[in-house]
């Protein structure tokens, strides 16, 4: 299959990772020519996605178009055109609209009766604030006392744009539903670890959940598809806090880093089953292979030290090659060469268990530090709104 991947950052990256390892021929669209997904694609173009004819051009010479992008202009644009060429291009622009607004998600989760982190003013400090139209950690503030929030408030335009809510602690986990018409499916649990800015810089595989929450997050995403009505593919985050599962956020487009852990976990090829999806009247399909455990991770390297850091530090890194056996690392994505000074991975490690591969992935660690010369190794956790927050960076291991 011919398929054209429509942006090349970190969703690209995902996107056309999960394509290379279902045996597809991947064109990818960026206009920086720098893009991260360069260096995993068969073929790269380097355009304006708002240009109609270089991108109708391409649209009629594939099979299918997968958007990896945000910007709700262009994927209209790149809809519209899709239209034209007669390419399926894959994209649930109502359900999209909606995940991608914070404020309208909540008021869907309040709803349906879901839990989530109640707002303010109805809870007490401290509190997270966070702009409706942004993904993940992308603009967040906490705010410990209401004096930091009123200072804040004097220097925003439109506070009322942006959601405000109660700050909850506890472990963060996610899960993908994919389906169309009534007919859904979800798939494996992943765990988030964030680091000290609230980004995912780690991803678990299997999350270590009770059967009874497994169950209930399945119903939840389940439920939040079927009132979509859901024609694709779309995420859930939610934080475990007293032993209640509350949804943080939904989105409705491909995610990163999770497809790829729950690929290496269970076999599952989350960009195969979405290119399936809606084909007949049933869920998506696909063979489950031997289940195995993964921790996947993003490490930056420079001036002597190793720190494990949110993915926005591959965002920028320019393109990526895929590794095998990478300091002892199962497969990593990174523009590591014997001549860098500064580099960054993202590092997957499989075990058996999870316990086996957090050993492997220490062992890695431990490879890279004695061949780079690393002295400090940096894991951050998130900063906790308590006076003890300051935590003292974890030693390097081994």
């Amino acid at each position: 299959m011919n398929v054209a991947i429509l942006g090349g950052k970190l969703q690209g990256v995902e996107v056309a990772y999960l394509a290379k390892k279902a045996g597809w021929h991947t064109v990818v669209v960026d206009m920086d020519p720098q893009a991260p997904a360069r260096g995993i694609c068969d073929e790269f173009l380097s355009f304006d996605l708002m240009e109609r004819e270089p991108l109708l051009s391409l649209m009629g010479q594939v099979d299918l178009v997968l958007p990896a992008i945000e910007d709700k202009d262009v994927l209209n644009f790149a809809e519209e055109c899709a239209g034209r060429a007669g390419v399926r291009f894959v994209y649930d622009r109502d359900a999209y609209l909606l995940s991608s607004s914070k404020i309208r998600s909540d008021s869907l989760f309040e709803q349906l009766g879901i839990a989530a982190p109640q707002p303010w003013p109805l809870c007490d400090f401290p509190i997270t604030v966070k702009p409706s139209g942004e993904s993940g950690s992308k603009g967040v503030h906490l705010f410990h006392t209401s004096s930091q929030f009123e200072q804040w408030l004097l220097t925003v335009p439109h506070p009322e744009k942006w959601v405000k809510q109660e700050f909850l602690q506890g472990p963060s986990y996610s899960i993908e539903v994919i389906g169309s018409r009534g007919h859904y499916r979800t798939f494996q649990i992943t765990e988030l670890e964030m680091d000290a800015g609230y980004d995912c810089k780690r991803v678990l595989a299997p999350a270590l959940l009770s059967p009874e929450l497994e169950i209930e997050f399945h119903n939840i995403a389940t439920a939040l598809a079927r009132t979509l009505k859901l024609n694709g593919i779309m995420d859930v985050e939610v934080i475990l806090h007293g032993g209640k599962l509350k949804v943080l956020e939904i989105d409705a487009r491909i995610p990163s880093q999770t497809p790829t852990a729950v690929y290496h976990a269970s076999g599952m090829n989350l960009i195969e089953m979405l290119a399936d999806n809606g084909a007949v009247e049933r869920p998506p399909q696909g063979a489950v292979k031997e289940k195995s455990s993964v921790v996947f991770e993003h490490i930056l390297v420079q001036q002597s030290s190793l720190a494990v850091c949110g993915e926005h530090i591959m965002a920028d890194a320019g393109p990526l090659s895929l590794h095998c056996d990478f300091f002892g690392a199962d497969e990593a994505l990174t523009n590591y060469t014997t001549q860098s000074e500064s580099w960054v991975a993202t590092l997957i490690n499989r075990g058996e268990t999870l316990t086996e591969a957090r050993e492997k992935r220490d062992r890695v660690i431990t490879t890279v530090c004695n061949a780079c010369g690393i002295d400090r190794c940096i894991d951050m956790p998130p900063v906790l709104p308590v006076e003890a927050h300051i935590l003292a960076p974890l030693e390097c291991v081994g």
